[in-house]
């Protein structure tokens, strides 16, 4: 098509004309809004992005407490609790404010022992002890007397402990029964309190002896050997058999399953050394390695804390970061 100069300005006119007007020449369409962002401050869709994470299969219940505020500013902390039975598991989600990002790790302060938490929760007092009163280096075991691991690490500690630390190093047993699966585990512990509040030096032997005869006591049968052993060491053989007959010390031992649960100990046995969590039994040539290291770094931190204080986990389909129990206990 020909046309001339003036010809080409009318063109451009009519199509400014049309554009104007918004007719005839077809438009780009206008962009899409943005599809609502997922906020992890929303517990449903919290849950669901654990549940992928932690391979938590739908048997696990899970419940997920309010946002509170964490050591982190421009985070809030999530406290999960993810259950199944009698195995559970505590997890602690720092979510940022925006509820875009998800951080799980611990938050540590350098000025502040990096155990203090656990250290603030675990209560020594009149608790059987070994050592010397005032040690630099304070080993808090959870045990149960019908685990196996417990037995083995009891007997490696009565072994060497004393031995080889005798003035830098006290150990602390505390009582954790799992009683889901060691169905005299309890009955034990109470026994052991019993002997310990009349003589606090027996019950060391005591402890001994319950490891050592696992194979042998039953439900059935632990009263009357434990009130054979009783006699065969010269105690008090009527007073320890009220004693356990009433549940006088059920309480203690409560009070100690409370605390393991409040540090969320999952399996026994758990060994604390100055705050520093021990979930598994190592062989005694490191543990002593960790100890020395202690006994040289509290010479100049000097803040452990003289009185500061068998899975039971979610089954994982990955490893043994979730172990649960096998059908004969938590651990041989």
């Amino acid at each position: 098509m020909n046309t001339d100069k003036n010809g080409l300005v009318m063109v451009a006119l009519v199509v400014s004309a049309t554009l104007a007007a918004g007719q005839g020449i077809p438009t780009a369409a206008p962009p899409k809004a943005p599809a609502t962002s997922k906020s992890a401050l929303d517990k449903k869709t919290l849950e669901d992005y654990l549940r992928h994470l932690e391979l938590w299969t739908p048997q696990v219940q899970v419940q997920i407490a309010d946002p509170k505020p964490s050591s982190m500013p421009e985070f809030v902390q999530v406290d999960v609790h993810a259950s199944m039975g009698q195995a559970f598991q505590d997890n602690s989600y720092l979510v940022s404010k925006d509820g875009k990002r998800i951080l799980k790790a611990m938050v540590y302060d350098v000025a502040e022992n990096p155990f203090k938490p656990d250290l603030t929760k675990l209560k020594t007092e009149f608790s059987p002890s070994l050592g010397t009163p005032g040690a630099s280096v304070v080993l808090v075991m959870f045990s149960d007397f019908q685990c196996g691991y417990c037995r083995e690490e009891a007997k490696m500690l009565r072994e060497n402990l004393v031995k080889t630390f005798p003035t830098q190093a006290r150990l602390y047993f505390k009582d954790y029964p799992l009683m889901q699966i060691h169905p005299w585990a309890k009955t034990a512990a109470m026994a052991g309190r019993c002997v310990f509040r009349g003589n606090p030096t027996a019950f060391w032997d005591y402890s001994d002896w319950a490891f050592a005869n696992q194979a042998t006591l039953t439900p059935e049968t632990f009263q009357a050997k434990f009130l054979e052993y009783a006699q065969s060491k010269g105690l008090d053989a009527a007073s320890l058999g009220k004693c356990l007959e009433s549940r006088a010390t059920e309480r203690e031992v409560d009070r100690s399953i409370a605390e393991a649960k409040a540090l969320n100990i999952t399996g026994t046995p758990t060994l604390f050394i100055n705050g520093r969590r021990l979930s598994t039994t190592i062989p005694w040539p490191n543990l002593q390695q960790i100890i020395q290291l202690e006994i040289e770094y509290q010479k100049t931190a000097k803040n452990a804390g003289e009185d500061c204080g068998c899975d039971v986990t979610l089954p994982s389909l990955t490893g043994p970061s979730l172990t649960g129990p096998s059908p004969t206990g938590a651990k041989p």
